[in-house]
C-alpha cells in the first residue's frame, strides 16, 4: 500500500490501531520520520525499567490525538517505529542480571582496583556488547538516512543513542541540545565506558559534534562541572538552578530560550532524557530529580529551535520507565515523542508549520 493510500484510508478522528506507533497506518518504508527502539539498560546505576520504555510508549501511543495547533497535518508526514528488537532486549536483560551485583559491590565501598577476574571480564563483555549495539544502530540509521528520512531513537537508558549520533557524524557537523536532569559527562562511570552517565562524554569524542548545549541540569558531579568550565565554549550548560533564579528575578522563559538557541549551530541533534521534566511527569524514570520542566516549557524550547531556522537532523527520547500499576510514564513519553518527532519533521521540511 502506498503512503497516499494509507492516508486516504485512515480516519485521524477514529480509534488508533494498537500495535502501531501512535495508532498510525504507516510503516518505516512509507514514513518520513522513523523511530528505532533500543530496549537496553545494562549500566543503569539506580532504578531499572528503562529497557521497557519502548514497549510502554508503544502501548500508550494510540491514545493520543493527532491535531496540533501549530502543525495541524503533522500526522500525514508519516511516523513509524521499527519492531522492538527482542535480541537486544534479551541481551540487555542477561547482562543486567550480571552487572547488578557488581554495581551493588561498588556501592558497598569497594573500588574497581579490587575487582576480581570475573568483574574484569564482565566489564570487557559489556564494553564489547555496547560497541556492537552502537555499530548495529549506526548501520540501521544510515539506511534510513540514505532514504532522506528523519531518524529518532527511543531508549532504553541514555547510553542508547550513540549509534545514531555516530551515523549522523558521518555526513554532518552538528550540535547537541540535551534536555536532562544530569550532565552525563562522567568518564567511564563505574568502569563502564559506555555508561548511561557517559553518553555526552562519548558524543564529544566525535569531532563532528561541535557544540553541546545542556538545559535543565540539576544533579551533577564536580568533575562534570570542570568538563563544562574547561571546554572553551564547546559545552554550555544552562543549569536548572540558574534558569529558575533568573526567572524569579523577572527573566522570561522566552528570553532564556533565545539565549539557548543562540548557542546552537544550524544543525541540531536533540537528546531528550525524560528526567529533564518535572518528576511528577516521569515518576518511574531511572533517576528522578526534583525540579525540571513542564511539558509545554520543554516543547516551547524545541519550537524556538525550529522557528530560528535550525534543522533538527536527529533526536532521541530516553529513560522512560513504566510503573507497575499504571501507564502514566508511557503516556507522557508518547506525547513527548509525538511532539518531538513532529518538530523535527517540520524543521526538515517534511511538514509545514502553520502557527
Amino acid at each position: 500500500m502506498t503512503k497516499e493510500e494509507q492516508i486516504a484510508g485512515f480516519d485521524p478522528d477514529g480509534v488508533g490501531q494498537r500495535g502501531s506507533l501512535f495508532g498510525l497506518p504507516f510503516t518505516p518504508e512509507t514514513a518520513e520520520v522513523v523511530i528505532i527502539p533500543v530496549p537496553w539498560e545494562v549500566t543503569v546505576s539506580y532504578a531499572a525499567g528503562t529497557a521497557n520504555g519502548p514497549e510502554a510508549v508503544l502501548e500508550a501511543s494510540p491514545q493520543i490525538d493527532y491535531f496540533l495547533a501549530d502543525i495541524p497535518g503533522a500526522w500525514k508526514m508519516g511516523l513509524a517505529m521499527e519492531a522492538i528488537p527482542k535480541p537486544w532486549a534479551q541481551q540487555s536483560e542477561q547482562l543486567r542480571r550480571r552487572t547488578e551485583p557488581y554495581i551493588a559491590w561498588l556501592e558497598e565501598g569497594h573500588t574497581m582496583e579490587e575487582a576480581n577476574e570475573e568483574y574484569d571480564n564482565l566489564l570487557r563483555e559489556v564494553e564489547q556488547s555496547s560497541l556492537m549495539l552502537r555499530d548495529s544502530l549506526a548501520a540501521k540509521a544510515e539506511r534510513y538516512l540514505a532514504l532522506d528520512k528523519v531518524v529518532g531513537v527511543l531508549g532504553g537508558d541514555h547510553s542508547t543513542p550513540l549509534g545514531l549520533m555516530t551515523a549522523l557524524a558521518r555526513s554532518h557537523e552538528y550540535g547537541i541540545l540535551q534536555i536532562d536532569a544530569h550532565a552525563d559527562l562522567r568518564d567511564a562511570y563505574e568502569g563502564f565506558e559506555y555508561s548511561h552517565a557517559s553518553i555526552m562524554t562519548n558524543a564529544l569524542k566525535l569531532p563532528q559534534v561541535t557544540k553541546l548545549v545542556q538545559v535543565g541540569i540539576r544533579d551533577y558531579a564536580g568533575a562534570e562541572r570542570e568538563v563544562v568550565d574547561n571546554s572553551q565554549g564547546r559545552v554550555i550548560s544552562f543549569y536548572d538552578q540558574q534558569l529558575k533564579e533568573e526567572q524569579f528575578a523577572g527573566t522570561s522563559w522566552q528570553e532564556q530560550c533565545g539565549k539557548i538557541v543562540d548557542a546552537l549551530p544550524n544543525k541540531v541533534y536533540v537528546s531528550f532524557d525524560i528526567d529533564g521534566l518535572d518528576p511528577k511527569l516521569c515518576p518511574h524514570t531511572g533517576t528522578p530529580v526534583p525540579g525540571g520542566f513542564g511539558l509545554e516549557e520543554a516543547m516551547y524550547l524545541i519550537k524556538q529551535v525550529v522557528l530560528s531556522g535550525r534543522k533538527i537532523i536527529g533526536f532521541d527520547l530516553c529513560e522512560v520507565a513504566p510503573g507497575t500499576d499504571d501507564d502514566w510514564d508511557g503516556n507522557v513519553g508518547a506525547r513527548v515523542l509525538y511532539r518531538l518527532a513532529t518538530w523535527a519533521g517540520a524543521s526538515m521540511g517534511k511538514v509545514k508549520y502553520q502557527g
